[in-house]
C-alpha cells in the first residue's frame, strides 16, 4: 500500500508511534485529548492503573469565559498543573496520543510547564 489514504490513518499510525510500551513505577502520564469543540488533560499512574489527576474544558468554571479555543488550552493546562502540585505530581511523560505539536496541544504544553511540571 502506497500513501495513506486518510487523515484517520494517519492519526492511527501517529498515535500508534507516540505511546510508550512498558510503565514503569513513579512515572506518570499525561494524556491529551481534542475534539472539534472541547480539550481534556488527564495524568495517569500506569503502573498502577489509576488516573491522578484531571482537567477538561467541559468543566463549569469554563462555560462562562468567552475565549479562543488556544487560550482555553492554556487555561486546561494550568488547571492541570495546579491540580498536579496538590497531588505531588512534578514530573510527566507527555503523550500527546497521535495529536501533533501544534495549536491547542503546544499550548496547553507550554502552559502546564509554566505552571510546574516536567517533562
Amino acid at each position: 500500500m502506497g500513501a495513506l489514504s486518510s487523515k484517520r490513518e494517519q492519526y492511527y499510525r501517529r498515535r500508534k508511534r507516540s505511546k510508550k510500551p512498558f510503565p514503569i513505577e513513579g512515572e506518570y502520564r499525561l494524556c491529551v485529548y481534542k475534539s472539534a469543540k472541547h480539550i481534556e488533560a488527564q495524568i495517569i499512574d500506569d503502573f498502577n492503573q489509576n488516573t491522578v489527576v484531571t482537567s477538561s474544558s467541559k468543566e463549569k468554571i469554563y462555560d462562562k469565559k468567552k475565549t479562543t479555543k488556544t487560550e482555553m488550552a492554556s487555561l486546561v493546562g494550568k488547571a492541570l498543573a495546579d491540580r498536579a502540585k496538590s497531588k505531588k505530581v512534578k514530573n510527566v511523560y507527555f503523550d500527546r496520543n497521535g495529536f501533533r505539536y501544534h495549536g491547542r496541544i503546544k499550548s496547553l504544553a507550554e502552559a502546564s510547564r509554566e505552571g510546574g511540571l516536567k517533562f
